[in-house]
């Protein structure tokens, strides 16, 4: 059970080899963090049965009335309630804050359509639980 960057030791075909018209990027982003790896830029978690699951991109960063979040914290916390299926979590302009609280995009398990007006008051408390109040998102779609 652990967590971190998700690094390729070997090549593959159709694999990305340079960015257009910036190979320097390319091997900043990709080759150098992880000597001898390729950076996939996600993360993962990897159970002790040695199944991998895709956390989301480590780069993917909101800046909510100065907080710095990560969407894939958010959709970590998200996806640990028992209706919901996935998640997305995304920022969005903001006149005030400049970026504003993210929208939480789901896709549900089979749960009556009712269930939808509880389940968001549920998602922002969840929400502002286990990361903080200012997380808590503004809006919920559910899919």
């Amino acid at each position: 059970n652990i967590s971190g960057a998700l690094c390729i030791s070997q090549a593959w075909p159709g694999m990305a080899r340079t960015i257009y018209n910036d190979h320097k990027r390319f091997l900043e982003t990709y080759l150098t963090p992880y000597p001898g790896f390729f950076f996939t830029g996600d993360g993962v978690y990897r159970t002790s049965e040695g199944y991998y699951q895709l956390t989301g991109r480590l780069d993917d960063i909101i800046n909510i009335s100065g907080h710095r979040l990560g969407t894939a914290e958010v959709e970590d916390v998200v996806n640990h309630h028992v209706a919901v299926a996935e998640s997305a979590v995304i920022g969005y302009p903001h006149e005030i804050k400049g970026e504003g609280k993210m929208p939480v995009f789901l896709s549900l398990r089979c749960l009556s359509w009712g269930y939808c007006t509880t389940l968001t008051a549920e998602l922002r408390e969840l929400i502002s639980k286990k990361i903080a109040k200012y997380a808590a998102p503004e809006y919920v779609q559910v899919t």
